[in-house]
């Protein structure tokens, strides 16, 4: 798997599902979704299935993801280059002269700094919804990190345009 794929946040999903996207509203979302894994444009990792799967037991995304989502959604990012890339990153975050040691000890054990090792090593486009903040003292935000590694990110509606999705 190299390149131009989306790799995708769990707050991409968890915002979707809870604020503008809801399944009840617009399932095309979460079709198109699926239609565009099938495709291999659109996938996870395996990080990132474990924080949807610490959610409510009746919560809908829930449901989706054990019911709905194949399982190749989410890959595997135990390879040797994504470790390595794992580490460069956390290592810049703890060598960080801004990120307070609560935020570079939250980063390291984060889903992010998986998330943008993954990337980094599969020229993929992560897909957030945070917002840079390199000023902050409290939080490593993914498109910083995402900057620091020249890693490509964007937001859920600039992923749809990208993908050229339209909800009929």
């Amino acid at each position: 798997m190299q390149g131009n794929f989306f790799l995708i946040d769990s707050d991409a999903l968890i915002t979707a599902h809870r604020r503008y996207y809801s399944f009840d509203i617009c399932p095309g979302f979460w079709n198109n979704l699926l239609r565009c894994h099938k495709e291999e444009r659109i996938f996870s990792i395996n990080h990132v299935r474990q924080e949807l799967l610490q959610g409510n037991d009746t919560d809908e995304l829930l449901q989706w993801v054990n019911n709905e989502l194949p399982r190749s959604f989410f890959l595997e990012e135990n390879s040797t280059e994504v470790i390595l890339a794992y580490k460069r990153i956390v290592n810049w975050a703890q060598d960080h002269p801004t990120y307070s040691d609560q935020a570079q000890a939250i980063f390291a054990s984060s889903t992010d700094a998986w998330l943008v090792a993954f990337a980094h090593v599969h020229d993929a486009i992560i897909v957030t919804n945070e917002k840079s903040a390199p000023l902050s003292k409290n939080i490593v935000k993914i498109p910083d990190a995402c900057e620091q590694f020249n890693v490509r990110h964007m937001d859920t509606f600039s992923m749809l345009r990208s993908l050229r999705v339209a909800f009929n």
